[in-house]
C-alpha cells in the first residue's frame, strides 16, 4: 500500500516520479538542514520541488564545522556535521529533490500565475518559494588586531583545518562559545592546544565545558589578543591580562569568534525584515510577498531558538504553509 511505511521504499520516495513540468511547485533557496528537510517533506506531498544554494550543499554544517560533533539532533548520539548533511543530502535527492550547487539567486519576480526565480546561470519558474539561506554568505568576525590581516593564511584561519593538518603544532583557538569550544576539543584530540577566552566566564552549553575541564587544554582566560607574530608564518601571539601582556608559543592561530550575516538579497527580494535585518515571518512561516515562505537561521521571532532542530521544524511548517497555498487541498 502507498505510504503504508510496510516497505523501505514506497512510491512516495522514488525519484523523478512526477512529470516534467514548466513551471515547479515549490522551489527552496538555501540547501542548508532546513532548506534539504523542506524538500523531504515537499516530496512526501509530490511536489515538483527544486532546491538551489549559492555555496556547497550543507549550508554552515559545511561551510564553517565540517568536522563538528553534532550531539543534539534527535537519532543520533553524536554525528559529524558533514556526514549529517551528507544523509539529509542523500535522503532529498532519493525522494526526488532537484538540488543545485553554486548557484546564486539574484532576483525573484512576480510572474502572471507564478513567481520567477532568476539565478547567475537561469531562470526558473515556480507557484512557491521557501527561503532557507541560513544567514547568507558567512563571513567570519575578525578581532582586529595587529598581525591579524597579515597571517591570515599563514598560520592564522577562521576554520579549523582538517585534524591530519593539525599533528605536530600548536594550536591556540580565540573564543568562548559552543563553536570555538567543540573545535578546540577536536584539536586537543591531535595536538597540543589552547584556548583563549576574553571573559572568566564561558558562552556555551555546559556539557562542553565539562568536555573542556576533561581535556588537555590549556584554558587563558580573561585575556585578549594584542597581535599575531611571526615571520614567514605564525609563531606567537601576544596576550594581555589586565595590566599585563604575555606570549603565547603557537603555529596556528583559529579566530572563532561568530560570523556576520550577508543578507542583503532579502532587501533587493522586496520582503519585509525584522529590526535585526532577518526575514519577517508569521507563525506559518508566511513572509510578507503572496507565496513566499521561510525557515532556519534567515528568519527570526521572539523567541528563536537557532538550532538545527528548529531550522528543521520551521522547514515542515513553511513547507506545509507551501502545499496549501499551491494545492488548495479541502481541508485547508
Amino acid at each position: 500500500m502507498i505510504g503504508s511505511g510496510n516497505t523501505p521504499q514506497s512510491l512516495f520516495y522514488i525519484k523523478n516520479t512526477y512529470p516534467d513540468r514548466m513551471t515547479h511547485d515549490l522551489i527552496i533557496i538555501g540547501a542548508g538542514p532546513g532548506g534539504l528537510t523542506a524538500g523531504i517533506y515537499a516530496r512526501t506531498r509530490m511536489m515538483n520541488t527544486l532546491i538551489i544554494d549559492a555555496a556547497e550543499i550543507g549550508g554552515q554544517l559545511v561551510s564553517l564545522y565540517p568536522d563538528k560533533a553534532v550531539k543534539n539532533y534527535p537519532g543520533f548520539e553524536r554525528i559529524q556535521a558533514r556526514k549529517l548533511s551528507d544523509r539529509l543530502y542523500a535522503q532529498a535527492e532519493s525522494m526526488g529533490c532537484e538540488i543545485k550547487e553554486k548557484e546564486k539567486v539574484t532576483e525573484i519576480n512576480d510572474g502572471t500565475e507564478e513567481l520567477i526565480v532568476v539565478t547567475d546561470k537561469g531562470e526558473y519558474r515556480t507557484h512557491s518559494i521557501i527561503i532557507a539561506t541560513g544567514m547568507g554568505m558567512f563571513k567570519p568576525k575578525k578581532m582586529g588586531c595587529k598581525g591579524e590581516s597579515e597571517f591570515e593564511n599563514r598560520g592564522l584561519c577562521y576554520i579549523l583545518p582538517p585534524k591530519e593538518e593539525l599533528i605536530g603544532k600548536k594550536v591556540i583557538v580565540f573564543g568562548g562559545g559552543n563553536s570555538a569550544i567543540e573545535m578546540a576539543l577536536i584539536a586537543d584530540s591531535v595536538t597540543s592546544t589552547s584556548l583563549v577566552h576574553r571573559r572568566n566566564e564561558f558562552r556555551c552549553d555546559e556539557s562542553n565545558t565539562v568536555a573542556l575541564k576533561e581535556s588537555t587544554i590549556e584554558a587563558i582566560m580573561g585575556s585578549d589578543l594584542v597581535s599575531v607574530n611571526g615571520d614567514d608564518a605564525v609563531r606567537s601571539v601576544t596576550l594581555r591580562r589586565g595590566d599585563k601582556t604575555f606570549d603565547v608559543e603557537a603555529d596556528l592561530a583559529v579566530i572563532l569568534i561568530g560570523t556576520s550575516s550577508d543578507l542583503e538579497d532579502l532587501k533587493k527580494w522586496d520582503l519585509e525584515l525584522t529590526e535585526n535585518g532577518f526575514l519577517k515571518v508569521d507563525p506559518a512561516m508566511r513572509t510578507s510577498r503572496n507565496g513566499i515562505f521561510g525557515c532556519g537561521d534567515v528568519v527570526d521571532y521572539e523567541g528563536k531558538y537557532k538550532q538545527i532542530i528548529t531550522a528543521c521544524g520551521e522547514a515542515a511548517t513553511a513547507m506545509n504553509s507551501a502545499y496549501k497555498f499551491v494545492k488548495k487541498p479541502y481541508w485547508a
